[in-house]
């Protein structure tokens, strides 16, 4: 006998911070959504543990959070502002300096674990009687030439629905089975990460040197710590996480020319190697990418989660309206209004930290002494900086609802 079909606005196969916040941006609007995770969010850790794995919220991204109600949650578990930004290059005088006082504002943005967030989301969802949260479960199969999308999970629950998501990542399954190519290389550059103690406070700032290698970041967290992404090569970066902590200490203060004194201690370190890549689409008929499953980007900026939380926004506000209209949700015409709105702006950005990387991680003269100039330059002329720091906010550009100043 064959199991019951189960039937649903919309199948999101990614429970991660964005497919999270697609789903309850929709749920709490009345659309019945089932959410796939084959992995539940840690729902504890012991007290000041803080995972190395973290994300630089814009202020779009919290306000997105904060209307989504799981603002407030992820303050309780903990997130870390910061006010100021410093950025200098390792190979010259080139440098620049944001501070939220330049533009009225009280931070930058925040330093969150990934954790915390994805926990505050599914607390919301767990509240959303519109939202079944099927995990662990994966997508095993679709089919998407029928009046509807039909899943079966490998489980061999059958599901269907108008519209199904994929916001499974950068190696998504559904974008490789649905044959939505990609485009894109790997990077020359491994990410090392891990939270660190330092001898001098890191002044609630993001610290980013550029070095010929790869850009290093110390992020600061609520506790005095900072959190680290160190872009290197790949064979450089495996060797800095085998190294006694000790000596991964003294390598990590050198290369970062000892601007917060001694490193004095390390959490377990991770690495992960570096990708740009976009998908040729966004859209199919009942179908819809989202996040790293759509585009994938260089960390140096971190706006990788931004986008995507971007993305989940868009596509709500698109779904939404289809909804209200009576449209069908997997209809390509609905659709093609969330791709328009959002791909322009990803390959934009896509391509901007692209070109830093590259100008950043030459020893060519002539590039070296340009790129320096430019730092500098930018940082002497206020409006240039200020449309910097908007950006960087998400006060620019259209922007959907739920994240509207």
């Amino acid at each position: 006998m064959s199991p019951e079909t189960q039937s649903y606005d919309l199948v999101i196969a990614g429970g991660g911070m964005v497919g999270a916040t697609l789903a309850c941006a929709l749920g709490a609007r009345g659309l019945s959504v089932a959410l796939i995770e084959h992995r539940p969010p840690q729902r504890g850790w012991p007290a000041g543990e803080i995972a190395n794995r973290v994300s630089a919220l814009s202020r779009a991204s919290q306000r997105i959070l904060e209307r989504l109600g799981a603002w407030p949650r992820m303050q309780a578990l903990g997130v870390s502002p910061y006010q100021a930004m410093q950025v200098w290059d390792a190979g010259g005088f080139g440098q620049i300096r944001f501070d939220c006082a330049e533009v009225g504002e009280p931070d930058l943005g925040h330093i969150v674990e990934n954790r915390v967030t994805q926990l505050a989301l599914w607390e919301c969802l767990e509240a959303l009687p519109t939202v079944a949260l099927r995990c662990p479960a994966r997508v095993q199969s679709f089919t998407l030439d029928g009046p509807c999308a039909r899943i079966t999970l490998a489980d061999g629950q059958l599901l269907e629905s108008a519209l199904l998501v994929g916001a499974d990542g950068r190696d998504s399954a559904l974008r490789t089975q649905a044959g939505i190519a990609t485009q894109g290389w790997d990077y020359d550059q491994h990410a090392l990460v891990a939270n660190v103690a330092h001898e001098l406070s890191h002044q609630q700032t993001a610290w980013q040197r550029f070095c010929p290698t790869g850009p290093l970041a110390f992020l600061p967290l609520a506790d005095g710590r900072s959190s680290i992404v160190w872009s290197t090569a790949p064979t450089e970066a495996q060797h800095l996480a085998a190294l006694p902590k000790a000596e991964f200490c003294r390598a990590l203060g050198a290369a970062f020319g000892h601007r917060l004194g001694a490193v004095r201690t390390c959490g377990p370190r991770g690495v992960f190697p570096l990708r740009l890549q976009h998908a040729g689409h966004y859209v199919q008929p009942r179908l819809a990418l989202l996040g790293d499953a759509a585009h994938s980007l260089h960390p140096l900026a971190g706006q990788g989660v931004n986008l995507g939380l971007l993305d989940a926004a868009a596509l709500a506000e698109v779904l939404l309206a289809a909804a209200g209209r009576g449209r069908n949700l997997g209809a390509r015409h609905t659709l093609r209004r969330y791709e328009r709105a959002r791909k322009g702006d990803n390959l934009a950005m896509l391509a901007a930290m692209d070109a830093f990387k590259r100008a950043f991680s030459t020893d060519n003269r002539p590039l070296r002494l340009l790129r320096n100039a430019g730092l500098d330059l930018a940082d002497r002329v206020p409006p240039l900086k200020h449309l910097f720091l908007q950006r960087a906010l998400g006060n620019l550009g259209e922007l959907p609802e739920l994240a509207r100043p």
